[in-house]
């Protein structure tokens, strides 16, 4: 899936994927495992086969969420990956997930020695841009309701699959507002 995954954004010579494939390590999680903890240096590019994860970060004694992932996608904490420094936030598992990881030092390796790897990194850090402007738009300038709608017709099953908890969160609200919210919009 992972090579599926880069030579949909980037052509991909098989001698470069062959090179991509060694230092991706194997890696299986249980449902409620923090795969990153704040305060820790994130060390790792993953790529999430299959499950569910959750960015979030503490404040006031509550966890708010980022956002969400689901399987085939690159990922990790970016500023601590990148930096090399503490993470502020947390990265847990809301399913079991199979994994594929990468080493720092490997990733790091493997951009200075495969021009595929380059573009896929630097295609991926832009898309990851936009969709974190997107986001911070909708924030800004829709209700709760609306965020809900927009995410329920645009990735059903991320609302299907996350707890009602987190997905509250998400949308910034109590889990009290969501379900009238949610109501709401079965009506309609």
């Amino acid at each position: 899936m992972l090579k599926k995954f880069i030579s949909e954004k980037v052509a991909l010579p098989e001698r470069e994927w062959e090179e991509i494939q060694l230092i991706f390590k194997p890696l299986q999680i249980k449902t409620g495992t923090l795969l990153l903890a704040e305060g820790k240096i994130c060390r790792h590019l993953y790529f999430l086969n299959s499950g569910l994860l959750r960015w979030f970060f503490w404040r006031d004694g509550l966890d708010r969420t980022k956002y969400f992932l689901y399987e085939n996608y690159v990922f990790t904490a970016i500023q601590s990956f990148s930096n090399q420094t503490p993470a502020t936030e947390n990265i847990e598992a809301l399913e079991d997930c199979d994994l594929l990881a990468a080493h720092y030092d490997d990733a790091d390796r493997l951009y200075d020695q495969c021009p595929a790897w380059r573009r896929f990194v630097r295609q991926l850090i832009q898309e990851v841009q936009v969709y974190t402007e997107e986001i911070l738009t909708e924030f800004q300038t829709e209700t709760a309701e609306a965020r809900y709608r927009r995410l329920l017709a645009e990735e059903p099953e991320l609302v299907r699959r996350v707890p009602l908890k987190h997905l509250a969160s998400y949308l910034g609200i109590a889990p009290e507002s969501l379900s009238r919210i949610r109501k709401m919009a079965s009506r309609t």
